[in-house]
């Protein structure tokens, strides 16, 4: 693979640090690391951080036109009070956010409770306004097709702008199989002709695994949608294999 693919592939990433451990001082680290190599043509997509930190990958990424993003709506789980999600998710923005990404309230979902579901999410989406959403369906947990493609329909009409597969703290994070089906979803509920994007996440740490999706995501929506508008790696052990490191 040449280097010029590696580049590419490296354009897809999220780089994310999502640590107990985390501070300004170890994020605004992380993320002059994460840009250390941009003047070489390797350029991620997005540094993904929690919300609090947001500010610090904002003063130091917006240069490189390298976009912000948090996890917030009480990542990872998603189980707390709904007005503490949505103020979450606009604390975020307002620290300097670009884009958050919220895992799908799957308690009401294994409880049969759809419409909950679809309106939370469209309350956050409304509350984050044209900030991109990215909504992590934890598809290890839903474990079969029909439950991932019921998620990724109920996320598509609750406004999300990305359907993630996973937060990639529960055992089985991205699998072929469940990036499948939500391209599939994505492609029959286009918006103004063009899909919702896809974020695969959890386990994709090889050039190979990278590859393989990058390939199985431009076959499902079209290598015309095959940019950082529509595609997204959210894996930062990748970047090292990337880079040759």
């Amino acid at each position: 693979m040449t280097k010029s693919h590696h580049q590419l592939l490296f354009s897809f990433l999220d780089l994310t640090s999502l640590n107990p451990e985390d501070s300004n001082r170890s994020i605004e680290e992380f993320t002059k690391a994460a840009l250390a190599h941009v003047d070489q043509g390797f350029k991620p997509a997005a540094i993904c951080v929690f919300p609090n930190f947001a500010h610090v990958v904002r003063s130091l990424a917006s240069e490189h036109q390298v976009l912000t993003a948090a996890v917030a709506g009480s990542f990872p789980a998603s189980q707390s009070f709904e007005s503490v999600k949505l103020m979450e998710c606009k604390m975020a923005v307002n620290a300097g956010a670009d884009e958050v990404d919220i895992v799908m309230n799957l308690g009401a979902f294994f409880d049969g409770n759809y419409d909950r579901v679809v309106q939370e999410i469209k309350a956050i989406k409304e509350n984050v306004g044209t900030t991109t959403l990215k909504v992590i369906l934890e598809t290890g947990v839903l474990q079969t097709e029909e439950r991932i493609r019921k998620a990724a329909e109920l996320a598509v009409q609750g406004g999300a702008d990305f359907l993630k597969t996973s937060t990639g703290k529960v055992s089985v994070g991205a699998t072929p199989e469940a990036v499948k089906v939500m391209c599939e979803v994505s492609m029959s509920n286009k918006r103004n002709g063009v899909p919702v994007g896809i974020k695969v996440s959890g386990g994709v740490r090889s050039v190979e695994d990278a590859q393989r999706y990058y390939e199985l995501v431009a076959e499902g929506l079209g290598s015309e949608f095959m940019t950082k508008e529509y595609f997204r790696i959210g894996a930062s052990a990748l970047a090292k294999a990337l880079l040759n490191e």
